[in-house]
């Protein structure tokens, strides 16, 4: 009897195994996976020089910082990935005092307009800055302008009056 024992309970065991085996096996299948951009127009950003224009820089003095603003605007054929300006301060000597960074996160689309905000703590040795353009891929050539329009902001031309009939 015992043999019998031993080999249904080897047979109860086995079958198990198996059944559980198979069971695991046939786990739920993940669905399938689906592009983040189908169907979406993907351009890559620039790599190497990229052409930036830029209007005079504004710079306020803010509390305990001094703030630049800068327009600029993406005239590259492609975008432009972490646009960043480090504005440097000078004393009268031209040493270096202090410094600070303004970087758009998106990227800059071409023809697309935006401002740059730098944040440098104020020093009152402060004299001379100057601005130095750079982003993720290369470098960038600035062209300085008078003004900067965002496309669809041109003034709009008036029309001449209709001749009276």
């Amino acid at each position: 009897m015992n043999r019998a024992h031993f080999i249904v309970a080897a047979t109860l065991f086995s079958t198990a195994v198996t059944t559980s085996a198979s069971l695991m096996a046939q786990a739920p299948q993940a669905p399938p996976m689906q592009s983040v951009l189908a169907g979406k127009k993907f351009t890559p950003p620039v790599k190497g020089e990229a052409l930036i224009e830029f209007t005079q820089p504004v710079t306020k003095r803010n509390g305990a910082n001094v703030v630049t603003t800068i327009k600029v605007r993406n005239i590259s054929a492609a975008p432009v990935a972490r646009l960043q300006v480090t504005e440097t301060w000078y004393d009268k000597g031209g040493q270096s005092i202090t410094a600070g960074k303004g970087i758009l996160q998106a990227p800059i689309q071409p023809q697309e307009v935006q401002t740059i905000t730098i944040t440098t703590p104020f020093n009152p040795a402060m004299s001379s800055n100057n601005w130095n353009f750079s982003h993720a891929n290369g470098t960038v050539k600035v062209a300085k302008v008078k003004a900067i329009d965002a496309p669809g902001d041109e003034p709009k031309k008036a029309e001449a009056p209709k001749p009276k009939r």
